[in-house]
């Protein structure tokens, strides 16, 4: 079975910097794509930084571009997110996502957040509160 399990969440000051980490086992398999997403209180979950594991390619939301960074490490089947000039509003759950075995990923950041909305695996979330 697939797992997903985040790590590196915690509590940072405005302008602090954390790096969240999303480590799969289970399986041997490269997911094509890989995501991370965030959910505040109260909001819907947004699409944060998404990542072709083949090749690299990364895309970001708007709110988070020049800020955060997405990557992987050689095996990739572990995916990071460095976050830096952290805010108030970045203030959320932060989940990664993987496709499946035998899906393969397609589209810019939109594209993908909904399709791993839609059929990714998930991690259970690591909680990230920035504080003024």
């Amino acid at each position: 079975q697939v797992q997903l399990v985040e790590s590196g969440g915690g509590s940072v000051q405005a302008g602090g910097s954390l790096r969240l980490s999303c480590a799969a086992s289970g399986y041997t398999y490269s997911s094509y794509c890989m995501a991370w997403f965030r959910q505040a209180p109260g909001k819907d979950r947004e699409g944060v930084a998404s990542i072709y594991t083949n090749g690299g390619r990364t895309m970001y939301a708007e709110s988070v571009k020049g800020r955060f960074t997405i990557s992987q490490a050689n095996a990739k089947n572990t995916m990071y997110l460095q976050m830096t000039s952290l805010k108030i509003e970045d203030t959320a759950m932060y989940y990664c996502a993987a496709a499946p075995p035998g899906y393969t990923c397609t589209g810019d950041h939109d594209v993908l957040s909904r399709f791993l909305t839609r059929v990714g695996i998930w991690g259970q979330g690591t909680q990230v509160t920035v504080s003024s």
